[in-house]
């Protein structure tokens, strides 16, 4: 186990050391660079990258374990949680997160494009197949966690954006047919009071990016 920890602190280091992962305490960066750096630190021919709100369901750990060493890389489903339950709109989302080391390349995929620094994507440079089981991320403990998160990531988007005044009112306009789509297709009226306001939320993340631009 490799553990990169940027100087957190609570006490992360001290319980991984006592798992028997190897630490690398380092200031952070940004999401890109630290994912990179941490690869480049792997010494190991499979890589398997987990955040630290994540983990694996019983039948993902196994399948992990199982899985053959003909493709380059896997994708595993990862389920979301919002204030301690799955949302709909996150179930199922496809990732690529189990790698042959020497076949793995990182790239954004951010509203703002590649030269954003956050929402990075894993991909393999060759076979990938897909493993059973799910990836459980408890990214929002809480409301207050969400909203954050929200404003952290909508200021880096806006960072490397140009400002556009038809571009945020075109996002602007965008929120409405997104929300529907989120609450009817992917089924977040059927999460309560809860999906209805995270949807909201998140068919408003692209819009207050571009706002936030005029900065």
């Amino acid at each position: 186990m490799l553990v990169l920890d940027a100087l957190s602190r609570d006490r992360t280091a001290e319980f991984a050391r006592a798992a028997g992962a190897e630490v690398i305490e380092r200031a952070w960066t940004d999401f890109l660079e630290a994912r990179r750096f941490a690869l480049s630190k792997v010494r190991t021919p499979w890589v398997l990258m987990l955040d630290a709100d994540e983990a694996l369901d019983d039948v993902l750990r196994e399948a992990i374990v199982l899985a053959s060493e003909e493709m380059d890389g896997y994708i595993v489903r990862r389920t979301t949680y919002y204030c301690g339950k799955p949302l709909r709109m996150w179930r199922g989302e496809p990732l690529v997160r189990l790698f042959r080391t020497e076949r793995a390349e990182l790239v954004s995929c951010a509203a703002a494009g590649e030269t954003a620094l956050l929402h990075e994507r894993w991909s393999a440079r060759g076979a990938t197949g897909e493993l059973p089981g799910r990836l459980l991320h408890f990214s929002y403990p809480d409301v207050a966690s969400y909203r954050s998160k929200f404003e952290r990531y909508t200021d880096l988007e806006a960072s490397v954006m140009r400002f556009s005044l038809l571009r945020t009112a075109g996002e602007w306009l965008a929120i409405w047919p997104r929300w529907l789509y989120l609450l009817l297709v992917k089924g977040e009226l059927l999460d309560g009071r809860r999906g209805i306001v995270a949807a909201y939320w998140s068919a408003r993340y692209r819009y207050v990016a571009a706002r936030k631009a005029r900065r």
